[in-house]
């Protein structure tokens, strides 16, 4: 059966995207413990994109199968589990992408939903908490790769970078906002923003 990827954000209101969000089935890979353990020979780039053996895997239903079994382990490592293996598998920064991100209401009443690189769909709410690290200001820092990027919270210490222009649509929300201290609220959870010092 072919893989069908969820409409686009903005066709959707809040409430279809909190059913999408409900309905995602995914496996239970906190739970199994396989004896078998090895090297899946694949790494997630700091894009999001996903290789095996040093080469692409293009094919999206591919990587978005794969990633229903990432798991961080206790040491902070990653692993693709299932209940009879566990594959190490090196990511380079975050296991995800925040690609787009839809917002309803504002300040304390604003909810966002963000899709994924996966086409998975995350609300941000306390169990999904947005991180913005301190970024220096600019004339401290080498180049733009070394400021601290922001972050959202999947699932089990699994976390998605957001992409730069959903990085300035959030900072766009949070202007527009004018919250003091200085941040946004999605879905009754406040996620400071530090200003550049």
């Amino acid at each position: 059966m072919p893989y069908a990827p969820p409409p686009e954000l903005a066709s959707l209101s809040l409430s279809d995207i909190a059913e999408l969000v409900e309905a995602q089935k995914l496996p239970p890979v906190d739970q199994w413990e396989p004896k078998e353990t090895g090297d899946s020979e694949m790494r997630i780039a700091v894009d999001g994109t996903w290789f095996h053996q040093g080469s692409p895997i293009n094919r999206p239903a591919m990587v978005r199968a794969f990633s229903t079994l990432l798991r961080q382990e206790k040491d902070g490592s990653y692993a693709l589990v299932t209940p009879y293996q566990k594959l190490h598998i090196q990511i380079d920064d975050a296991p995800f992408v925040a690609v787009e991100v839809e917002s309803q209401g504002e300040g304390v009443d604003r909810k966002l939903a963000f899709r994924l690189n996966t086409d998975h769909l995350v609300m941000a709410d306390e169990m999904h908490k947005l991180s913005f690290p301190k970024i220096a200001a600019a004339d401290n820092c080498a180049s733009a790769d070394e400021q601290a990027r922001p972050y959202l919270h999947v699932r089990g210490g699994l976390e998605a970078v957001l992409a730069r222009p959903v990085y300035y649509e959030l900072a766009e929300y949070a202007l527009a906002d004018d919250l003091d201290p200085f941040g946004l609220w999605s879905n009754g959870a406040f996620s400071p923003i530090d200003k550049p010092e």
